[in-house]
């Protein structure tokens, strides 16, 4: 997992009475008043990102001030797309990259600030945070499974059919939810075969002759690759033609080009729980116009609960909270503008004579 820092740099290389200036025409503009502060928490970053995919990257490549961040390219490979992303992020002096794992998040005064730990025991202080640690698919222990996902068995018809459209094609998953991956893939595939594997009972059943009426089944003894879509293929028609034998427990067996699959997915990490953020059906429950999930605390990606599942999504969602994020850092600092201003009129008010005593006194 990685953990990814975004340190404002723009403030301290401001003007004083400019940047107060600017401060003054954002009061003017708010249609709320701004509560005031006293201060803003001392912190080593601004915020503290978990999770390097495409939701990750995109909230700091939001948050380092970066005008030009429309990242990614078609079929290009994750970890490339990773790679390119993080080159481009990192000419930011704004942002720090790092791999590790986070163990935990403490939230600090009630989400005032965090201390983020990683497995080397090191600490970062930070003022806001953002999960981007995604989900984890639940695969069965099939033999030859786990050993090809992503490599001819995927979970999302859109992101990965078209490389094997008109292919003999096979579906993984419960038989509650297989006749809708059929009809997702029938304008791809015609020669289409649903491997239930197990979840034929008779609960099972009824639940799908209720949703699907009309519709025949055994369990996979395994699944073998006998060729290899990485290895064979063809870039002008962008096809690749991997080739897979299953094995049934009755003997008989079934040849196929690819698979989708309807497993069910998990959060990869419960690091929000002791944050307040709340997980419903296994994702994180957001504000969707902003994507925070508790006080400080704004979760992106697949992993919450605004139900969008590809990459296109995952980068707005890690946008959208980079936007809020400026805002709410920008509202908070105004704050403590205000506080100070608030205590000045009071002073001016009242007169200063004891304040002047004081500091002769403390002067001689």
């Amino acid at each position: 997992m990685s953990i990814i820092l975004n340190r404002s740099s723009c403030r301290e290389d401001l003007d004083r009475k400019n940047h107060l200036a600017a401060a003054d025409n954002q009061i003017v503009c708010q249609t709320t008043p701004l509560p005031q502060a006293s201060s803003i928490p001392a912190t080593d970053y601004d915020v503290v990102i978990v999770g390097g995919g495409p939701a990750g990257l995109s909230a700091l490549s939001g948050l380092s001030r970066n005008m030009h961040d429309v990242i990614g390219n078609d079929g290009t490979a994750p970890a490339a797309f990773r790679e390119k992303a993080r080159n481009q992020i990192s000419k930011y002096p704004t942002a720090n990259m790092k791999n590790g794992t986070v163990i935990s998040i403490v939230s600090v005064n009630n989400g005032s600030s965090f201390i983020t730990t990683d497995d080397s025991g090191q600490n970062y202080t930070s003022r806001k945070i953002v999960l981007a640690t995604g989900l984890v698919d639940v695969l069965p222990d099939t033999p030859g499974l786990k050993d090809a996902w992503s490599r001819g068995i995927y979970w999302c018809p859109w992101c990965d059919g078209y490389e094997h459209r008109d292919q003999p094609f096979g579906i993984l998953g419960s038989i509650v939810d297989v006749m809708g991956s059929v009809l997702e893939m029938e304008t791809l595939n015609k020669d289409i075969i649903a491997f239930v594997n197990g979840t034929y009972t008779d609960a099972n059943v009824a639940i799908l002759d209720q949703k699907r009426p009309g519709w025949k089944t055994h369990t996979i003894d395994s699944i073998i690759r006998q060729q290899d879509g990485a290895v064979v293929y063809d870039n002008a028609t962008d096809t690749e033609y991997d080739i897979f034998q299953i094995n049934l427990d009755d003997g008989s067996t079934f040849e196929r080009g690819a698979f989708i699959t309807n497993f069910p997915a998990v959060q990869h990490s419960y690091l929000g729980l002791p944050l307040g953020v709340k997980i419903s059906d296994e994702k994180m429950v957001v504000d969707i116009a902003s994507m925070r999930a508790a006080r400080g605390v704004f979760a992106v990606g697949d992993a919450n609960n605004d139900n969008s599942t590809n990459v296109p999504h995952a980068m707005w969602t890690g946008k959208k909270a980079a936007v809020y994020i400026h805002v709410e850092l920008e509202r908070e600092f105004a704050a403590t503008l205000l506080s100070k201003r608030a205590e000045d009129d009071i002073l001016d008010i009242m007169g200063r004579d004891v304040e002047d005593l004081w500091d002769d006194v403390t002067r001689n």
